[in-house]
């Protein structure tokens, strides 16, 4: 069970489908070329990005797996959202091309040997259905997500050229190649403003989503002693890793700081997942048991 439990890690499966988009790309170049299909050879291209980002994407969960040093005190983390920033990039601009090719094959439509679209496209299909199968389960992460959004761009991709092939074969009509290719660069670029605006809220350091500010605000009030907080911050160092810092002020100069900082750590944890709290206790007059002297505590009890 162990080893089969480490065969599934997020990063064998991201190398599974780079190998499997390889592939197919290969595929679709090759019958692209031989059946005249645009939508083929556009996919072929977006497949090639695909390659790129995929590799990219697990290069950013190989290194941002290593630890923290002296001046990465975050450790390399925060590459997986530079991977999806950069894939969600990609992904405008491969579907930019992909509506300009699409125009021109609309105005200037082009013969098409179906039997060959079908069959590549078919088996694209296949391969990409494995490939959201293995990226589904680690979906948490935005750099994966970005790969995940790739795959899911050329299964849709898939899906429209054995559509077309369908109806280019009963009816002859070659210009649903180009229109299927066109529908398909939409949805696209709408994925990807999409995992581009989540991208930027991380490093704009913005409070995560599900995370409302006011609630923690009230939460850390609420606790026995706390007079208020202020300069409260919260904000992801990459997907799944809230941290908050804050200033706490009491009133009772002989309150237990260190108990109530822990106490305010658990429940943090507990209500909104928040495992790195640095927190700084204050009392509303100077004196008392010198926590404003202490240095600040660190996320871990």
């Amino acid at each position: 069970m162990h080893d089969h439990d480490h065969s599934l890690t997020p990063e064998r499966r991201m190398a599974a489908a780079l190998v499997l988009t390889v592939v197919i790309m290969l595929a679709e170049l090759i019958g692209g070329l031989i059946s005249g299909s645009l939508a083929l050879l556009a996919d072929a291209g977006h497949m090639l990005t695909d390659a790129m980002a995929l590799a990219l994407a697990l290069g950013a969960m190989v290194v941002g797996s290593r630890p923290a040093d002296d001046r990465r005190t975050y450790g390399y983390r925060r590459l997986e959202i530079l991977a999806a920033l950069a894939n969600g990039v990609v992904l405008v601009f491969v579907s930019g091309s992909i509506l300009f090719e699409a125009a021109k094959r609309w105005l200037s439509p082009q013969p098409i040997v179906t039997e060959i679209m079908s069959v590549v496209a078919a088996v694209g299909l296949v391969a990409n259905l494995v490939g959201l199968v293995l990226l589904r389960p680690a979906h948490g992460s935005l750099n994966v997500r970005g790969a995940f959004l790739h795959i899911l761009g050329d299964t849709l991709s898939s899906i429209g050229v054995l559509a077309g092939a369908a109806v280019i074969a009963l009816t002859g009509w070659t210009r649903v190649d180009p229109l299927l290719s066109f529908m398909i660069s939409i949805v696209i670029v709408w994925s990807s403003f999409t995992l581009l605006r989540e991208v930027v809220e991380v490093l704009l350091e913005a409070a995560p989503r599900g995370i409302d500010t006011e609630r923690v605000r009230r939460l850390m009030t609420s606790m026995a002693g706390v007079v208020s907080v202020h300069d409260l911050h919260v904000w992801s160092i990459t997907t799944g890793l809230p941290a908050l810092s804050a200033h706490v002020v009491v009133a009772d100069h002989s309150q237990d700081c260190d108990h109530l900082r822990k106490a305010l750590q658990e429940e943090l944890k507990k209500s909104f997942a928040i495992d790195h709290a640095t927190l700084q206790i204050e009392h509303d007059q100077l004196g008392g048991c010198g926590c404003c002297d202490a240095p600040d505590a660190d996320a871990h009890p």
